[in-house]
């Protein structure tokens, strides 16, 4: 039996749970991507109708062309962070000495921002 297995072993899942959250970030931004790249196609198909072409370029304004790629990247960095972590808090469980948990949590500033940036794309598709 490894020894601290019970800490390793919850140490991994919450590993694999933050790679998760990264993957669906990383595909969330994907589908915003193409969804922007649909939008442009549509406004260029439809050219001649202003109305149409109006509420389009609304839609895929000046966020609209950095939003996908901004998830992706925040996707990925979640991603490295996570992996981070799980490397430090493996080589802590092994110490033979008890550490004091961080002040500042990384995971609880990774949620802070991810909440955010779900709210403010909500936002931006409701006032679009």
């Amino acid at each position: 039996m490894i020894e601290n297995y019970r800490d390793h072993a919850a140490n991994e899942r919450t590993f694999l749970a933050w790679i998760r959250t990264g993957i669906a970030v990383i595909a969330f931004g994907f589908v915003i991507e193409k969804l922007n790249i649909f939008i442009a196609e549509l406004a260029l198909a439809n050219s001649g109708r202003a109305g149409q072409q109006l509420a389009q370029s609304r839609l895929g304004g000046p966020l609209g062309r950095y939003d996908g790629l901004a998830l992706i990247i925040i996707g990925i960095a979640v991603i490295v962070i996570a992996a981070i972590r799980f490397v430090r808090t493996t080589r802590l469980i092994d110490q033979p000495i008890a550490h004091r948990g961080d002040a500042l949590r990384t995971e609880l500033v990774v949620s802070v921002v991810l909440a955010l940036l779900a709210g403010l794309v909500s936002v931006y598709l409701v006032a679009a």
